[in-house]
């Protein structure tokens, strides 16, 4: 009788910390090669993805992006520079400045998020339909409740 099959990696656990690590890893990665086919930086295409439905101000970008005054300000320089996002004094607070994208900047953000959908669907290709609306679900609550605790407001601004 021959032996039985050995399990694949696939239906090994790796566990909560290494799987979601590695996950995380992977995700990454996909987004650091995307954003370098495009020359820009991970935090740059994270600050797209931020514009594109929100004009936060410089604080509030900051506070997403987990980045300092200095280090926004200059991210959001080298954007405006190649006309993806604009910045604004704010109507509100003449002190603050509101950033927004472009529309430059939006028909580029939907080609990224174009191109990183489709690496994702190739990563949850093995996932039932069932699986990869879990999957979002608990993301989704795993991001949210994130959020709520770093004060951060993930609703998006009306257009």
């Amino acid at each position: 009788m021959p032996p039985p099959p050995a399990p694949s990696p696939a239906d090994e656990d790796l566990g909560l910390v290494d799987g979601l690590a590695q996950l995380s890893f992977l995700v990454q990665s996909a987004l650091s090669e995307i954003a370098g086919q495009h020359d820009l930086s991970v935090v740059q295409i994270r600050m797209l993805g931020i514009l594109r439905d929100r004009e936060p101000t410089m604080n509030q970008l900051g506070r997403h992006l987990g980045l300092d005054k200095s280090s926004i300000t200059g991210l959001v320089d080298r954007a405006q520079r190649r006309g993806l996002v604009t910045r604004t004094a704010s109507s509100v607070d003449r002190r603050s400045f509101q950033v927004s994208i472009t529309d430059a900047g939006r028909q580029f953000v939907q080609q990224v998020a174009a191109e990183f959908a489709e690496r994702i669907e190739r990563c949850v290709a093995p996932l039932t339909e069932a699986d990869r609306k879990r999957l979002s679900r608990m993301a989704t609550r795993i991001v949210t409740t994130d959020a709520r605790d770093r004060g951060i407001d993930l609703r998006t601004t009306p257009r």
